[in-house]
Order: C-alpha cells, then structure tokens, then sequence
C-alpha cells in the first residue's frame, strides 16, 4: 500500500497527539516513536525536539487525523493501540482519542474489534511489527 507524504506527516503527528494525552512521555514511547520516526523518513534531531516540547506546545492541536484512506487509519489506530500500551497501561484519556480518530475516519464499526484484539502480547513485540511497515513511500 503506497502512502503519501502528507499521510505520514498525519501518522506520525496523530502518534505524538496520542502518546501526551497521559501528559507523560516515558522512556518507552520515546524509543518507539523515535524508531517510528526513522521508519517514516524523519529526521531524529526533528523526532527528538519535537517530543521534548511536546507537553509544552500549544500550536499542536488534539484534532484526530483524517487520513486519505480508510487503510491508512485502521493500521494508524492499530499502531496507535500498540503504543498506547508500550508504558505498560492503557491509558483512558489514550482510548478516548483513538476512538475518536476512528469516528473521524469512518471506523466506528471496527472500534470495538480492535480494542479487543489488545492484549499484554503487545509489550515488547519487535519493530518489525509495526502496521506502518507494510507502506510504500511516495
């Protein structure tokens, strides 16, 4: 599946806004976001800097990606689940704007099936796993 530049900025933005709804980021999520970062093409200095003024910036706003394709958001929220769960809880306030995101992007319906899918597995699975891997570049 072949996805955008402008669709990775909103990954990789989504995944940033999802990891501060716990107004913390641990050491974890910083590992798998700079991996995440990398995978997408960003610069780490860029990864780096943005995470550190992350609970700070006021100029990032909450509002859920809306992806060009509906593929692109199930893997987004299947990721997003994944790393939500990388500090070793699931955090409410994390649930609440992954749901939110699949309402945006028209997966209401898939919500509850990937919610159930989570399970303790998910801790420590190898970077290979991730969803965003089975994308081409543009």
């Amino acid at each position: 599946m072949r996805i955008s530049l402008l669709d990775r900025s909103l990954y990789y933005k989504g995944l940033m806004i999802l990891i501060r709804q716990d107004r913390q980021i641990h050491d974890e999520e910083k590992k798998m976001m700079l991996s995440i970062g990398k995978m997408l093409g960003f610069d780490p200095k860029f990864c780096t800097k943005t995470m550190e003024e992350l609970l700070d910036n006021n100029h990032i706003i909450d509002v859920p990606p809306l992806f060009s394709e509906i593929d692109i958001a199930l893997c987004f929220i299947r990721d997003g689940l994944r790393l939500s769960a990388s500090d070793g809880q699931v955090h409410e306030a994390e649930l609440k704007w992954l749901e939110s995101v699949a309402e945006s992007n028209g997966l209401s319906n898939l919500w509850i099936a990937e919610l159930e899918k989570l399970s303790p597995a998910l801790h420590g699975q190898p970077d290979d796993s991730w969803e965003l891997r089975n994308f081409e570049w543009e």
